[in-house]
């Protein structure tokens, strides 16, 4: 039977007129189809750094989880976290820093922070009860310029032997934002059990297990997912390599992502005075 014939007539039957081999056979194929192009949004959507925080995702190393895998998420997505209405200063104005030697004072750092820009405001979180350093503290500038330049050059910067993590402040300008004490936060260690990706200290990492398991699951197109999972993994590998590179190298990724939270953090003020 000619093969274009033999295809008109497929075309002219009903789903359930369809022999059983041939129906499953259609149906897998729209299902791969469907996954091929769930998968192709989320690698155009894919971003290393959240852009809006999500408890599920950020317990995963790169934002696939579909089920929380400690107790710990769950607690973070069942938490119906509101900022501190007493926090003053501008948002977009703040840098965090923390890693912070337990004995570095509010003056170390005003020295330390002042030559990045103009500071507003310096608080250096303390115990209520003890007085001692919790070892992390916020800087609010009087310049945006300021504060980009405070998180790209004191980031990693050591202070009193004590090497420090500077990012902006995450609370009021992360939508969904639920703190490290809810089980929610950003970055972490690895001895604690409790990691959070999705931040400047842990970027998600590019997803590449959906493709082999579509390979595995099917049989075809197995050839076209090593090649995306290849370049997955040595764009990967490239990155880790700038990790390890020049100063230079990482100064010029820090100006194009400092680019992007511009554009991001333009947007949100312009959100906020509507």
């Amino acid at each position: 039977m000619d093969k274009g014939l033999f295809h008109d007539a497929v075309l002219l039957w009903t789903d359930a007129q369809l022999p059983v081999t041939l129906r499953e056979h259609s149906r897998t194929h729209v299902r791969k189809e469907k996954l091929v192009t769930s998968f192709r949004v989320n690698m155009v959507d894919w971003n290393p750094i959240a852009k809006v925080y999500d408890p599920l995702k950020a317990g995963s190393i790169d934002g696939t989880d579909l089920e929380p895998h400690d107790r710990a998420v769950w607690r973070a997505m069942s938490a119906r976290y509101k900022p501190n209405k007493g926090v003053v200063g501008d948002p977009l104005l703040i840098v965090f820093v923390s890693r912070l030697n337990p004995d570095t004072t509010e003056e170390k750092l005003h020295e330390v922070f002042s030559k990045y820009g103009d500071i507003q405001r310096l608080r250096l979180v303390r115990d209520i009860v003890t007085g001692f350093s919790k070892r992390y503290a916020f800087i609010e500038y009087k310049e945006e310029r300021s504060v980009l330049r405070a998180r790209r050059d004191a980031n990693k910067l050591v202070v009193d032997q004590y090497e420090l993590f500077v990012d902006f402040e995450q609370e009021r300008t992360l939508k969904g934002w639920v703190p490290r004490r809810l089980g929610g936060g950003q970055g972490g260690k690895k001895e604690s059990g409790q990691l959070r990706f999705g931040g400047r200290d842990r970027p998600f990492r590019k997803p590449i297990n959906l493709a082999v398991g579509l390979g595995q699951e099917w049989g075809g197109g197995g050839r076209e997912w090593e090649r995306h999972g290849a370049r997955d993994r040595e764009d990967r590998d490239r990155h880790r390599e700038g990790d390890w590179g020049g100063r230079g190298r990482r100064d010029d990724r820090d100006r194009g992502r400092e680019r992007d939270d511009r554009r991001y953090r333009d947007r949100s003020r312009h959100r906020d005075r509507r």
